[in-house]
């Protein structure tokens, strides 16, 4: 990673080297945090902070959630992360804002613990890497599955990502990109930290919430844009016999962006490469966070 120069922490613009917490911090020992994902784009307009509004309104529901005040509403948030991407000279780029338990409890029960607020900005690429992005990825289903619904699976906690990271690490330590995860009654939820679709004769098909996955901001573009391309796109719970059977598979998510799956399980899908649907869903996604669609102004806000 790449420092920058500036963390917005609490309102203020701080040193990126002097933005740091006491190691008794409530979150460190326990997890208690939530956070988002965003990416900012350069454009011809200027650059761009995609859907920056409704990730905003994810974070705080996150912190509702998990009992975390806020003295922050979304619109100081999206305006202190305009602010820390100007500060920081960046023209794209990847933001984490993160809400934490810091100090004022140690045990289980966070009632005193202090809540704070840090927007962290820096460059990032490709988070599947460019390759996989171009010829699609490897990928297996993991023996870790999905938690079940009752740890709030559509709140975005530090702590629940534990599960993801055992997922994530089991598949590159054995010679895969990505894990796709099973929920507990053995269905297919989503990756490690995506969102996960197929298609199967012409027909695009993404789990359902109840089956445990996040519902996705980046899910949630990919589906309109598809939608209104003409394609037909289906909410259906699927089995990992359906990842075998299918046409194509692709995953979405902030950092993924729109990332072809050539392989699971040491299975080609397809005949191994990107097919069409999955190339037309990235090329509108990528045309539409880079400026190049004009039929969502609403979703780029500029810097």
């Amino acid at each position: 990673m790449e420092p920058t120069k500036y963390i917005w922490l609490d309102g203020e613009m701080v040193p990126w080297d002097e933005a740091n917490v006491h190691v008794l911090t409530h979150a460190i020992h326990y997890g208690t945090a939530v956070f988002e994902g965003i990416r900012a784009y350069e454009t011809p307009q200027g650059t761009a902070v995609f859907r920056l509004t409704k990730h905003m309104d994810r974070l705080l529901r996150s912190a509702k959630a998990y009992h975390m005040p806020t003295e922050w509403t979304t619109e100081d948030l999206t305006k202190a992360t305009k602010e820390v991407l100007a500060a920081n000279g960046l023209e794209a780029g990847y933001v984490r804002p993160i809400k934490f338990l810091e100090l004022g409890a140690v045990g289980l029960n966070p009632a005193n613990a202090r809540v704070r607020t840090a927007i962290i900005t820096w460059r990032w690429g490709a988070y599947l890497g460019e390759e996989g992005m171009r010829d699609g990825i490897r990928v297996r289903v993991s023996s870790w599955r999905r938690f079940p619904m009752d740890v709030f699976p559509n709140a975005k906690a530090s702590g629940t990502y534990i599960n993801s990271i055992l997922a994530k690490t089991e598949a590159v330590r054995t010679g895969y990109d990505e894990a796709i995860m099973l929920n507990t009654e053995g269905k297919i939820s989503e990756g490690s930290g995506e969102n996960i679709f197929i298609i199967t004769d012409g027909v695009v098909y993404t789990p359902p919430v109840s089956a445990g996955c996040l519902e996705g901001i980046t899910r949630d573009t990919v589906v309109t844009l598809l939608q209104e391309d003409g394609y037909e796109v289906v909410e259906k719970t699927f089995s990992r016999s359906d990842l075998y059977y299918c046409d194509e598979v692709f995953f979405t998510g902030t950092a993924a962006e729109v990332t072809p799956v050539r392989e699971v399980d040491d299975r080609p899908v397809g005949d191994g490469k990107p097919g069409p649907i999955t190339k037309r869903a990235q090329e509108l996604y990528l045309d539409t966070v880079h400026g190049k669609l004009s039929s969502h102004p609403e979703w780029l806000e500029f810097v």
